[in-house]
Formats: structure tokens, sequence, C-alpha cells
């Protein structure tokens, strides 16, 4: 693939990895229908040196957003450091933080959702909470809410497991879909007083936002902890139907166990 130029909002970068706040409608990777203009291509462009990490077409990519969520993503910059993060993912040693708004107030106000995600029987560009599927697992907070059962509610989110959509299938499932999902999402809109109605119908992607990840460098083992900024999508949409701006949010700092030998 060839290396194209774009804009990365960088929030850390070393010799091993860099740390990006991905906006939303960018893919991370080339895929079906979509060869060029990915964060993929502009990574070339800044770190020509990831050309040879990874699989091909996506260099320096341990993992990804959907092309509608924005938020954290960490890259390699080195196929050792690719190596490492790819297995701290995969045995579940990162924490994922995401914020979203959902229509409906969640009870209990915060919570776990176990529930197994797989294809869905007809629809199999879809994800559904099914028997059979692979257990997925997803913590919630209710940080704020605005109209109880017939309003909207900020969430965080804490993804314990990584199936596809799985923050998308798992709210849907419990009765809370993101405002703005196109493929989840639910026109709860209409049953809202008309002067919230226009940002909820018209917001454009889902409303959801990879917040904060947590990790151990993949070289030094340091605890690394960094957020991206909430988008001013996201707080415009809060502000137009809560009145209100989105509540103060906190970045704790979390400590991981040293992974000793696995480095």
């Amino acid at each position: 693939m060839q290396a194209e130029a774009g804009d990365l909002a960088v929030l850390y970068e070393d010799a091993d990895l860099a740390v990006l706040d991905k906006p939303a409608g960018l893919a991370v990777h080339p895929g079906a229908g979509r060869a060029t203009g990915t964060l993929a291509h502009h990574l070339l462009a800044r770190y020509p040196e990831m050309a040879g990490v990874g699989g091909p077409g996506r260099p320096g990519i341990v993992h990804r957003l959907d092309q509608g969520t924005s938020g954290v993503l960490v890259v390699a910059r080195t196929p050792a450091a690719y190596a490492r993060l790819a297995r701290a993912f995969a045995d579940r040693r990162v924490a994922k933080t995401y914020l979203a708004i959902v229509y409906g107030a969640p009870q209990p106000p915060a919570g776990l959702i176990d529930a197994p995600v797989g294809r869905h029987a007809q629809r199999r560009k879809e994800m559904a909470v099914r028997t059979g599927g692979r257990p997925a697992r997803t913590a919630y907070r209710t940080l704020a809410s605005f109209g109880e059962a017939a309003g909207v509610a900020l969430l965080e989110l804490d993804l314990l497991t990584g199936r596809t959509h799985q923050i998308r299938v798992h709210l849907k499932h419990r009765g809370h879909p993101l405002v703005g999902d196109p493929v989840y999402g639910e026109a709860r809109w209409k049953a809202l007083p008309r002067p919230l109605q226009a940002p909820l119908r018209d917001f454009p992607r889902p409303a959801l936002h990879a917040w904060r990840l947590t990790f151990r460098h993949p070289v030094d083992d340091r605890a690394l902890t960094f957020a991206a900024p909430v988008p001013a999508d996201l707080q415009e949409l809060w502000e137009r139907v809560a009145g209100s701006p989105l509540p103060h949010l906190v970045v704790p700092f979390q400590d991981f166990p040293s992974t000793g030998g696995s480095r």
C-alpha cells in the first residue's frame, strides 16, 4: 500500500509506539470498498518504518475502532512492539474505556452486561446476542441522564472482552441503543419532545467514543494511561438535548501488575 499524507492527532509517540486520537469517519485500515484514505495510509506517511510491521495493509495496527467511532488508538512502530502489544490485547491486559450517549436510563445505573455475541442468524453483516456466541462482557456506569426512561444517558463503559460491535450489540440488547447508530439503533427520538428530536434524529454516527486506554509499554514495561478528549460533536449533542454541558470527566490512573517474563 502507498503512503498518503493526512492529519494525525498524536497524543504520544516514542521509538516503539504511537498513541492517536482517531476522528469519527476515518477507517482504520483498507477493507471492502475502501482502498485509500485510511488511518493506515496516513500512518505510513508519518512513520515509513511501519511498512514492515504487522500484516499486509495494516501497518502497526494491533487493534481497531469502527469507522464511526472516535477515540484513542495505539499503534506499533517496530516488530517487537507489535508482537508484545498484540499479545497484551489478546491476553486482555489492556484496559479500554468508552463513553456513549444512549436512549433511556439504565436500571440499575451501573452493572455488568454478560451476554454472548455472535453473527446474526439472518443478517450476516451484523452481530447479535445469541446462544453459542463468544463470551462477551461489558461493564457500564451511568455518568448523567436526562429525561429518565424516555430521555438519554451518558455512560462510561469498560470493554472486558473485545468482540466485533460488542458495545453496540450489548447496549441494544439491554434496551439502550446508541444514539445515531445506523445498524443497531432505534428511532427513539420520535417519542421525545419536539425540540429534542432534531439533534438526535440527525446525529450522523454512533455516539461512541474510545475515551481511555491503559496498558504497559511493550519495551520498558511502564504503565501508561491515555485519554482522548471528548469530540465536539458529542459535547454539542449532549448540550442540545440535556441543556447543560457534559459532566467533568476524571481520568484515573490504573496500574497493572508487571508482565514479568512475557516481555
